[in-house]
């Protein structure tokens, strides 16, 4: 009774770190556009006090959505169960780790900007917008594409979010640096995942209540 109570818990577990993971990185991402507008194209300028505030909250957040993004990976695989495919959850896995990895690399990079005394502060800046919208992002397609496919696989996903996973997946394969604002595609499908799973669960909930 017990293990039925922790397996129907996985699917609320899911649906809210998701939400909570879409929302705050995509409040990072537009406070790290807003302050830093040029990109990884941008000027010598050193950030102003305005700016460097924006930074320093976007990078306060960012830990936490890591931390929230790590919960919805555990908590989306937790879902499969013994249906779970080895080699679509070991691309599962390593895509998300890796991007967590460089998440936290850009956000350390990032910091530079804070640091006055910095003689170069363009070079974390470029770094920082590198490792995000190239590497991180890559990874985060890989992650959305292997969880579309699983999911599609298992059955736990419905076919329209499963095509928009792919569509999603590919855009952020293709488009990369080239667009800005084109990270804010990985929080709004998690967003979108974690309130199907949500939605999905309150309906199961609502059929099992007359039952008991």
């Amino acid at each position: 009774m017990e293990r039925k109570h922790e397996r129907l818990a996985t699917p609320w577990a899911a649906g809210v770190a998701g939400v909570v993971f879409a929302v705050l990185m995509a409040a990072a991402i537009v406070l790290m556009r807003i302050a830093l507008p040029g990109g990884a194209g941008g000027d010598e300028v050193t950030a102003d006090a305005g700016q460097r505030s924006a930074v320093r909250t976007a990078l306060a957040l960012l830990p936490f959505a890591g931390i929230a993004f790590l919960w919805f990976m555990g908590a989306l695989r937790e879902q499969t169960g013994e249906r779970e495919d080895r080699f679509f959850s070991t691309v599962f896995l390593g895509s998300g780790l890796v991007f967590v990895a460089a998440l936290f690399g850009a956000a350390a990079a990032a910091g530079t900007v804070l640091d006055e005394s910095q003689q170069h502060p363009a070079f974390g800046r470029h770094f920082a917008y590198a490792l995000l919208t190239t590497y991180a992002m890559r990874m985060a397609a890989v992650f959305i594409i292997t969880t579309s496919t699983i999911g599609r696989r298992s059955g736990v996903l419905p076919r329209p979010l499963v095509a928009l996973g792919y569509l999603a997946g590919l855009a952020l394969l293709v488009v990369g640096a080239n667009v800005p604002w084109s990270e804010l595609v990985f929080p709004a499908w998690a967003l979108l995942l974690g309130l199907n799973i949500l939605r999905g669960r309150r309906r199961a909930r609502s059929r099992s209540a007359p039952s008991t």
